[in-house]
């Protein structure tokens, strides 16, 4: 064994704790609260392993995607969460979490702090089959948080029908199965009066 590494990762691993305190935009389903980072990604995976079989692709490395839902957001332990539908936060998005990155990667061992990164990269970038559908996921998590909790955070923040196609239209890009899915919940949002139209 050797205590330098161990040393290395446990640190790595009670600064991802953090994780926990950072609060998204979006409630829990049952309206009590919103939810944090951590419970996002323990929900994105789930949401992954539970819906693998609707990827447009389905030759794809599941624990790959499973390895971006855990890694994907831990860069807003310092960049923050940018909710989706701020114009000016994801402007300096990008620039924020690089520098997150850049602070929070480099506690591990070299090799899984290269592995890391490398998975965050290949998510953020939605080049390969598998950061397509795990962004898929990523953004149909918050669409199903948001129409079963009665379109709580949609209110609070003055979001609209176009506006929640235009983020969620992404998910096409992963899963055409899930994008119907998801379009009929944004309709019948609409509809039963939770989402302007």
């Amino acid at each position: 064994m050797n205590p330098g590494r161990l040393e290395k990762q446990i640190r790595f691993l009670v600064e991802a704790d953090k994780l926990k305190d950072i609060y998204r935009r979006s409630f829990l389903v049952n309206g009590s609260r919103k939810e944090n980072d951590a419970e996002h990604s323990w929900h994105f995976a789930l949401c992954a392993l539970v819906l693998r079989e609707y990827a447009d692709e389905p030759d794809l490395d599941l624990l790959t995607v499973l390895k971006m839902a855990l890694v994907h957001d831990l860069v807003e332990i310092y960049a923050g969460d940018t909710y989706i539908y701020d114009a000016a936060g994801r402007e300096t998005q990008a620039a924020r979490e690089r520098e997150a990155a850049d602070r929070l990667f480099p506690m591990l061992p070299r090799e899984q702090a290269e592995e890391f990164r490398r998975l965050w990269m290949e998510f953020e970038e939605k080049r390969t089959k598998e950061a397509r559908f795990a962004g898929a996921i990523d953004r149909l998590q918050p669409l199903l948080l948001n129409y079963f909790s009665g379109g709580e955070s949609w209110r609070e923040h003055g979001v609209n029908a176009e506006q929640v196609f235009e983020i969620t239209s992404r998910i096409s890009e992963g899963s055409m199965t899930l994008w119907e899915y998801a379009r009929g919940l944004i309709r019948e949002a609409v509809d039963g009066g939770i989402l302007p139209g």
